[in-house]
């Protein structure tokens, strides 16, 4: 098979939500019906004991959220599809913002009840400022929500993106009957408990006129046909590249907990996602069918196996053939590296692979060589820009409670922030490590993972600080003066960077406006200066 033949059967997305919203339960029943897995877990709950495939690490049993992205392959209609499970907790954003630098589509996940949430809409900016495609699944409608409609203007005005139906709901909450598919005119009758595939009932008619739809739906359907010819007045027809340019979503009706209209998604998935496309890097753009290998870390996971206290850095091959043991040029370090046992996965689950392709995630096992944004090429020496890095809000120091261990703490620590979600700084030439991030409970997790994975225990110091940020300048020997006459509030990144740690928001400011020549940054490019 070609590389462009390789390349057309493709497809990368993840599924991004607020917390709660079914994101977890969606990605598992996507992988039912593709044949990815064969039973489903449950999301976790004070009554449900058995677990979602994709929340492998054990803290994630145990609170019931995703606190990192999951990666998970399989074939299906003759395509490779790789999704990627991201929390949607915002103290992990971070990882969720990386992740969407490394797919070509998304579908999102709304809680019909709730509507859209606060995270819903920072995840959308995200994909609104690369023009991702967006497909909308709104999940739970076995549930008393809101009205259908509110919920499409909803979507268009809080997430600044045009909709279009492609499923509509007939009725809702205890009286949910299924959804109708406006493109297939059909229908899909709901069935309340359906735990199996094939539980739910497909029915086709012959348009909304046919006897058939009044005999399936009886009071039901004269209303679904007057909501049928609203929606085709309000709506224009469904635009292939419209879709694909990022300017209209197509929203699906469903359940997914009972299986319901989780196929339908999936069909029009497979027909209408993109396979992958070109890149920019910091010198040209590189086309997904060109000869030659490149593409770029946007996660690395610590101790993925306990067992083996391994290292994974998830690489998304970005142009070329990638080859199992094929010498790699690493472009931050400009040396040669080769991996001779790269990985494909099934969320824990990883099997070794000889070759791949455009649009895939390879794990690539990983001595300390590798870092977020990382680009690896063959031979040309350019990198893959787009992974961003925040600004922390909440800091604290880090604090060894147990001298005799200061060799695994440090490691832990070390390894553990390499994954992104909490930013490493030093004081003091090192000897005072600071935690900064943008969620309380990011805490908790290092610390959790610190005992369990490490064998560490820490305890933290609250620091007086609420914003941190980059700082730069052309001057340099402005920018050494400001460093020395604000020593207590400067801190080093991994890079070596200088950040300065600000008390208030108000101290912020009135700093920045007395140093017009310093430069005070609130993102950046983890590959670069800026975002």
């Amino acid at each position: 098979m070609s590389i462009e033949q390789e390349i057309a059967r493709r497809r990368t997305f993840a599924v991004i939500s607020h917390p709660d919203a079914g994101k977890t339960t969606l990605t598992e029943k996507l992988l039912l019906f593709g044949g990815g897995i064969h039973t489903a877990g449950a999301v976790k709950s004070n009554k449900i004991t058995k677990t979602a495939t994709s929340d492998f690490m054990e803290i994630e049993k145990q609170r019931g959220i995703s606190v990192a992205t999951a990666v998970m392959s399989f074939e299906y209609a003759g395509l490779l599809i790789s999704i990627l499970d991201t929390p949607g907790h915002k103290d992990f954003a971070e990882d969720t913002y990386r992740t969407l630098s490394a797919v070509d589509s998304v579908i999102l996940v709304i809680d019909s009840v709730k509507g859209v949430e606060e995270q819903t809409e920072k995840l959308m900016q995200v994909c609104r400022m690369r023009n991702t495609p967006v497909m909308v699944f709104v999940n739970k409608l076995d549930r008393e929500g809101r009205p259908p409609m509110e919920l499409l203007d909803e979507l268009e005005q809080k997430l600044d993106i045009a909709v279009r139906p492609l499923t509509w709901p007939i009725a809702s909450g205890r009286r949910f009957k299924g959804v109708y598919n406006l493109h297939e005119q059909s229908l899909l009758l709901f069935r309340p408990g359906g735990s199996r595939l094939e539980h739910h009932q497909q029915t086709s008619i012959n348009g909304l006129n046919d006897p058939a739809l009044d005999e399936a739906l009886e009071s039901d359907a004269d209303r679904l046909r007057e909501e049928v010819e609203l929606i085709e007045g309000v709506y224009r027809p469904f635009e292939l590249e419209e879709y694909i340019g990022g300017a209209v979503a197509p929203v699906f009706f469903g359940s997914a907990l009972n299986n319901f209209g989780v196929r339908e998604l999936l069909e029009t998935f497979v027909q209408i996602a993109p396979a992958p496309g070109p890149r920019e890097t910091d010198t040209r753009e590189v086309r997904p069918e060109e000869n030659a290998f490149s593409g770029f870390v946007f996660k690395i996971h610590a101790n993925l196996d306990p067992r083996h206290r391994d290292r994974i850095a998830f690489l998304r091959v970005c142009s070329g053939r990638f080859e199992r043991s094929k010498q790699l040029y690493h472009v931050r370090h400009d040396r040669k590296l080769r991996f001779s046992n790269p990985y494909s996965f099934m969320a824990e689950k990883k099997r070794i692979i000889e070759n791949a392709y455009p649009g895939d995630v390879v794990g690539l096992y990983d001595r300390g060589d590798l870092s977020i944004g990382d680009t690896l090429t063959e031979s040309e020496a350019f990198r893959y820009r787009g992974i961003p890095r925040f600004s922390p809000n909440m800091f604290r120091e880090v604090i060894n409670a147990d001298p005799m261990r200061s060799k695994q703490f440090h490691k832990g620590v070390t390894q553990l922030t390499e994954e992104g979600l909490l930013q490493l700084f030093t004081q003091h030439k090192g000897s005072r490590l600071i935690l900064g991030t943008v969620g309380e409970l990011q805490f908790e997790v290092i610390q959790y993972r610190l005992r369990e994975e490490y064998g560490v225990e820490c305890r933290f110091e609250p620091l007086p600080y609420d914003k941190g940020c980059w700082i730069f300048s052309e001057n340099r020997t402005a920018l050494e003066r400001f460093i020395r006459l604000r020593a207590q509030q400067i801190a080093y990144d991994r890079e070596q960077r200088p950040v300065f740690l600000a008390r208030s928001e108000w101290l912020l400011r009135a700093t920045i406006d007395e140093n017009p020549e310093i430069s005070f940054e609130f993102s950046s490019d983890v590959t670069g200066r800026s975002a």
